[in-house]
């Protein structure tokens, strides 16, 4: 097998799967781990997977965006650890913007339920989970709803938004670098996500380690707009140091 129809085929098992081990494509293919991680620094070098230790993930594009479904099966347990610290930030925020994406999700089950909070979001799954609080106003920003993710995107969406001064917002991204900014594959999806940069008083980053490094087709936002970003501790301290320098208190978790 040759390896440009080698790495394609590894490109497709990441992309299904949503990461490929090394050790599981060197068996598939018959060939060293040697050969694979080349593979994969050659497909890591083309921006189209993001490696970690003894494995990479599919870095989303244009042309391809994991669905919310497969997001519930990938890094569990570190996006569940993410989204618990970040819920503790909440504070005296009133108004809290929650994104679309599992974590954030994860993050809208732990809002507090004991006292009033207003929460507005583009995610209808979202909007169904803290519904079920008497004490939580939900607003469901209007707008095309997207299959693969359960949230509404398009002008509506967006200038429901531009209409509100919201305490905290908390954002994900399908990519997250120092060069690039946050970065996601969908315009419309990047215009929601930009707005509510636009509208919120504080800004919280929830995303596991994988999304780090990696960059995606629209920007919404730099590094330099949060005020704190909460990761994994799969982001080594160097780096989160590196990020740090940008502004925003980097918390690893």
């Amino acid at each position: 097998m040759r390896a440009e129809e080698r790495q394609h085929r590894i490109l497709a098992l990441a992309r299904q799967a949503g990461r490929v081990e090394v050790a599981d494509a060197a068996a598939e293919f018959g060939v060293a781990r040697e050969t694979v991680r080349r593979d994969l620094s050659e497909l890591e070098r083309r921006g189209l997977v993001r490696r970690t230790h003894g494995a990479a993930y599919a870095v989303e594009s244009a042309g391809f965006e994991t669905t919310l479904a497969r997001r519930q099966t990938q890094q569990v347990d570190e996006k569940r650890r993410v989204a618990a610290a970040a819920a503790t930030l909440v504070g005296e925020a009133e108004t809290v913007f929650l994104d679309e994406g599992y974590t954030p999700e994860l993050v809208a089950m732990l809002l507090p339920t004991d006292r009033p909070l207003t929460v507005i979001t583009a995610s209808l799954r979202t909007a169904s989970l803290v519904a079920e609080s008497e004490s939580t106003t939900v607003l469901l920003a209007g707008g095309r709803v997207r299959s693969g993710t359960q949230a509404t995107v398009g002008s509506w969406a967006r200038d429901m938004l531009a209409r509100f001064v919201i305490d905290l917002a908390f954002l994900g991204a399908n990519g997250v670098s120092r060069e690039h900014g946050l970065t996601t594959p969908d315009p419309a999806v990047a215009e929601v996500k930009e707005q509510a940069v636009r509208s919120s008083r504080r800004r919280v980053l929830v995303a596991v380690h994988s999304k780090f490094g990696a960059s995606s087709f629209c920007r919404f936002a730099d590094v330099s707009d949060f005020h704190t970003i909460v990761t994994d501790a799969g982001l080594s301290a160097p780096e989160a140091h590196r990020y740090s320098l940008l502004g925003p208190q980097v918390l690893r978790v």
